[in-house]
């Protein structure tokens, strides 16, 4: 008999128990769908650098190593392996850069996988093992031949394998492109005989070793092994590394964010509806009671209905969860554009599951408390309707102005305060709403800002042009020849930790800089610029003096804080007048131009324009538009649901106020809009605590998602106005809707039932 009773009540209350089923369908689906997705990033891409042996440690030498160096590291106690590796940038007859590496034997050090073609062979004289993404871009397949040029050097040879290499799961050429266009940058992998046919020798830059031991200790004991001081740079160090790594701290962060936010806001309004649900059948309940059902099944009866509402909101929300892991987890979603692996099985971390048996017990304890109140006293006493509790008559009343106002406000701000908890839930869900809208649209401004303020205003070259290590002595002539600005990199070190120094001559306005306000400015020459990020981590400011010196060397400069900064590349800036009044040392490697026609140059190793860049950003901002969408979508869906909710919980509650209304003569629009008033009210409200608590999450959010871009948290007042016109029009919905329930009230019925 309960059980028919359980389904006849559920489809009586079938828009609570809807909405209350999508609340929580929604509220784990992005739990699970969020979770889902760093810890797939997490297993997927760590089981593709496993399979692929990415280095660990790479030792590097510009003069090279012998393969004695080789079997000296490889001895060293605690490394595993080690090979002998190089790489080089190498350009393609139609401008294209690819990146060709050398392995000396394909031991599982810095290795690849073949998708397609042959397997890898050391002896191959002629064998090219390309990047399957490159070859498709840009028509290529097996047997394709495929000449590049390096220093004026043409390494020929026909496409023998298609290949996917862990070193290049994020395929970029540095940290100012932020996604892998492979139209124009690739990668390929070629043998040491071919290698040696080309330049007539074996010529090895790196040392790359997997070792588990500490950086420091494997320094030291590598240091001892080659009796000399190194420079020797760990996989975090790598941008496919680095940033997979980020990637999933970054769905960390996102999935302890966003889901407790829709999380709360359904089990906080899960306590709510429980509690009317079960008054509202107090008058059942004391009948069970009288016809000799115990508590004790009465209370589990009741209690299924959260447990019902938690089951099939839980098996709902896990089909959505897994729809969202997918939507971002697969080769042609957003992280297809952005990650180069094999495989996209998707995993679900275990405290999940943990996570969704504890909500469900907390659904099922919440059903259980709301209908143990209702059980107190005999069956009599259960047998009365439930009545709210009597509200005082409010302190504004004892005011003249009071009687002035009007009916409508009055009889709002009543009810709004005798029944707070209601309301105090349509304000929660009111802010949970504005709060995703504004995070959404404003993280939209910033990135959008941040790619004009930099891309637009502060780069102001057309090509960046990386010049051959030889050409050092005419890299200053060759920049005048191209009327451009240059400047030197070198790898340093504050403590242990690389940085990158960044020596500038800006001559022709082809760069310029963003301090921390976000506002342009050019380098002078009183002292060296620090990143934010390195700022605050050695906790220096402006006048402060800091030491450094070059990684893998013993020498040490002392240098003049003269700003902070804000940096793509996480290092030092400085002017070449004050690197020399320092006596510091660096080689220019690149060169910044206005002109795009740059002809063949022995000097020239490779060139990078600036749109290739913006293109990139292009498409990351489609993959955020995408995930932008999906957050307004979800914050539309959250308001709707919560406020309908509570809005026929509030027409439950002024059954018989609303039928005395409309006995003294309120027309059903009246009725209507004094509905739609009281929940506008709460949405202005709503709304501007919301707005500023956006920002906030929008500020959380960059930091812990894109702390590496330095950026200045922007939100223009389109974006307020859009947020809160979406969440008004939300309401307004909602609140005709439930309105439009006054006209099938029962006058008679209602005002029968007793006080």
């Amino acid at each position: 008999m309960l059980t028919r009773k359980l389904f006849r009540t559920m489809g009586r209350y079938r828009a609570q128990f809807i909405s209350m089923i999508v609340m929580i369908a929604l509220g784990i689906g992005v739990f699970v769908g969020f979770n889902m997705e760093w810890y797939t990033i997490e297993t997927d891409t760590g089981s593709f650098f496993r399979d692929t042996g990415m280095a660990d440690y790479r030792i590097v030498s510009e003069t090279g190593f012998t393969e004695e160096d080789r079997a000296a590291v490889e001895a060293v106690s605690g490394v595993e392996r080690a090979s002998r590796v190089l790489t080089i940038n190498a350009s393609a007859d139609d401008g294209d850069i690819v990146a060709v590496n050398v392995l000396e034997k394909n031991n599982k050090v810095s290795s690849f996988l073949v998708t397609e073609g042959a397997a890898y062979d050391p002896d191959s004289a002629d064998g090219i093992w390309l990047s399957d993404r490159y070859a498709e871009e840009n028509g290529l397949s097996l047997g394709s031949s495929l000449s590049l040029t390096f220093r004026g050097l043409e390494i020929e040879g026909n496409v023998t394998g298609l290949v996917k290499s862990g070193e290049y799961l994020i395929c970029v050429p540095d940290e100012t492109q932020l996604m892998p266009d492979y139209t124009t940058y690739g990668y390929a992998y070629i043998s040491p005989a071919l290698l040696e046919k080309v330049l007539g020798t074996a010529y090895y830059t790196q040392i790359n070793a997997v070792s588990a031991l500490s950086r420091a200790e494997f320094v030291k004991r590598a240091e001892d092994a080659l009796g000399k001081t190194l420079l020797v740079l760990s996989k975090d160090e790598v941008i496919s590394y680095a940033e997979a790594k980020g990637e999933s701290s970054e769905g960390k962060t996102m999935g302890s964010v966003l889901p407790v936010l829709f999380l709360a806001i359904a089990t906080l309004t899960m306590v709510t509806t429980m509690h009317r649900l079960t008054a509202s059948e107090k008058t059942q309940i004391g009948t069970l009671k009288a016809l000799g059902f115990r508590d004790r099944r009465i209370v589990f009866h009741y209690s299924s209905y959260a447990l019902t509402i938690g089951l099939f909101g839980t098996a709902l929300g896990l089909l959505l969860g897994r729809w969202i892991g997918w939507f971002i987890m697969n080769p042609g979603g957003p992280m297809g554009t952005y990650f180069d692996m094999p495989d996209w099985s998707l995993h679900t971390p275990g405290f999940v599951w943990v996570v969704l048996v504890l909500i469900n017990l907390f659904l099922l304890w919440i059903g259980w408390l709301s209908v143990k109140a209702m059980l107190k006293g005999t069956a009599a006493d259960s047998l009365r309707p439930y009545t709210p509790k009597a509200v005082r008559a409010l302190a504004v009343e004892r005011f003249s102005f009071w009687d002035r106002l009007g009916f409508g406000f009055r009889w709002n701000l009543r009810d709004s305060l005798r029944h707070k908890t209601r309301t105090l839930m349509t304000l929660f869900g009111v802010v949970g709403c504005m709060v995703l809208m504004v995070g959404s649209f404003g993280m939209k401004d910033t990135i959008d800002r941040f790619v004009d303020r930099y891309y637009g205003e502060a780069l102001r070259y057309a090509s960046k042009i990386s010049l051959d290590a030889d050409s050092d002595g005419d890299a200053r002539g060759l920049a005048e020849e191209l009327g451009g600005d240059w400047s030197a990199s070198s790898s340093v070190q504050i403590g242990d930790g690389p940085l990158a120094l960044e020596v500038y001559s800006v001559t022709h306005d082809m760069l310029r800089f963003i301090d921390e306000d976000g506002e342009l400015f050019d380098l002078e020459d009183g002292g060296a610029y620090l990143c934010k990020r390195v700022a605050d981590e050695f906790g220096l400011a402006p006048g402060d003096r800091f030491t450094f010196s070059p990684f893998g060397s013993d020498k040490q400069y002392t240098a003049r804080v003269e700003a902070i900064h804000r940096s793509l590349v996480k290092g030092i800036a400085m002017t070449a007048d004050y690197a020399d009044s320092i006596g510091f040392e660096y080689r220019i490697d690149s060169i910044y131009t206005a002109r795009t026609d740059i002809a063949p140059d022995s000097r020239i190793q490779s060139t990078q324009t600036k749109q290739s860049i913006i293109d990139s950003f292009d498409t990351f901002m489609e993959v955020m538009n995408t995930m932008l969408l999906l957050l307004v979508i979800a914050a539309a869906v959250l308001g709707l649901v919560v406020l309908y909710n509570l809005g026929v919980m509030s027409c439950t509650e002024r059954y018989r106020e609303m039928a005395t209304l409309k006995v003294i003569g309120f027309k059903d629009k009246k009725i209507g809009r004094l509905l739609i008033g009281q929940n506008l009210w709460l949405t202005v409200i709503g709304s501007l605590i919301g707005a500023p608590l956006g920002w906030l999450v929008i500020r959380v959010l960059m930091d812990a998602l894109a702390g590496e871009y330095e950026m200045t948290v922007e939100v223009g007042p389109f974006t307020y106005l859009y947020a809160f016109l979406l969440t008004f029009g939300v309401s307004l919905v909602v609140g005709w809707m439930v309105a439009r329930k006054n006209r099938k009230i029962d006058m008679v019925e209602a005002l029968k039932i007793p006080e």
